[in-house]
């Protein structure tokens, strides 16, 4: 299906530094900006553009990074937003079926010390922790990037009732698989690391895994539905990796 829009309205692109371009597609967070970028990254990458060692997708923009050395100087960014045009006006704007979405079931087992910032997300939120629960995991959220570290996803951006900010004071030890929100959006953390949003429970599955290919269980673009467990189920689904 293609986006609604026109190519002098929809994109911009803009240099940054000597080595790398940007598209922007908007300055918010929604899903419909999110399923542009993904869009667009699945399209440029199977361009093959001539010199781009990696593409980026992000929140509302696309970073390409090329090799400067394989463009004369005065005319490589000219000659990348040209062949970047092209591409986006045919998975944009022709709709081209480039971008082919996932839904991924995580499931995750809420409150307890799976969960230890729970019953304080639902009190600031004013809800009860099941409502929190049900909240979370009652529709599908959408992956808009990988960051922070290799595997973790931003997800959502989910109701509104669940509007908190970051913790106050950062943990300096995340369990791997612990399930956070901050600012509407999840985040899944692939490895014990430091961390600054609320955790409201973990999950079993692997984020993060070098040694497979994808090495990432999830990618932008994919959307996720979180699917309660109990302890039960989390220890068995831990038992069985292993």
């Amino acid at each position: 299906m293609p986006f609604p829009q026109d190519n002098a309205s929809s994109w911009k692109i803009v240099p940054q530094g000597d080595r790398s371009v940007i598209v922007v597609f908007g300055d918010q967070i929604n899903v419909e900006i999110g399923h542009q970028c993904a869009t667009a990254a699945n399209a440029l990458r199977a361009a093959n553009i001539t010199g781009v060692s990696d593409i980026v997708s992000t929140f509302n923009s696309v970073a390409l990074h090329f090799q400067p050395r394989l463009f004369d100087a005065a005319i490589g960014f000219e000659r990348m937003a040209g062949d970047i045009d092209k591409v986006l006006a045919n998975a944009l704007v022709q709709g081209a079926n480039i971008a082919a979405s996932r839904q991924i079931d995580i499931p995750v087992c809420y409150g307890g010390q799976y969960g230890p910032d729970l019953a304080h997300v639902a009190q600031h939120c004013k809800l009860s922790e099941a409502d929190v629960i049900r909240l979370h995991s009652g529709s599908t959220a959408y992956v808009f990037m990988l960051g922070f570290a290799p595997g973790a996803p931003y997800i959502g951006v989910h109701d509104p009732k669940l509007a908190i900010g970051r913790r106050s004071t950062p943990r300096t030890d995340v369990p791997a698989g612990s399930v956070a929100i901050a600012n509407l959006q999840t985040m899944i953390y692939p490895n014990t690391s430091p961390g600054g949003w609320h955790i409201i429970g973990a999950t079993p599955l692997v984020l993060f895994d070098p040694d497979q290919e994808p090495a990432t269980l999830l990618a932008p673009g994919d959307t996720v539905r979180f699917v309660p467990i109990d302890q039960q189920a989390f220890l068995a689904a831990r038992r069985v990796r292993t």
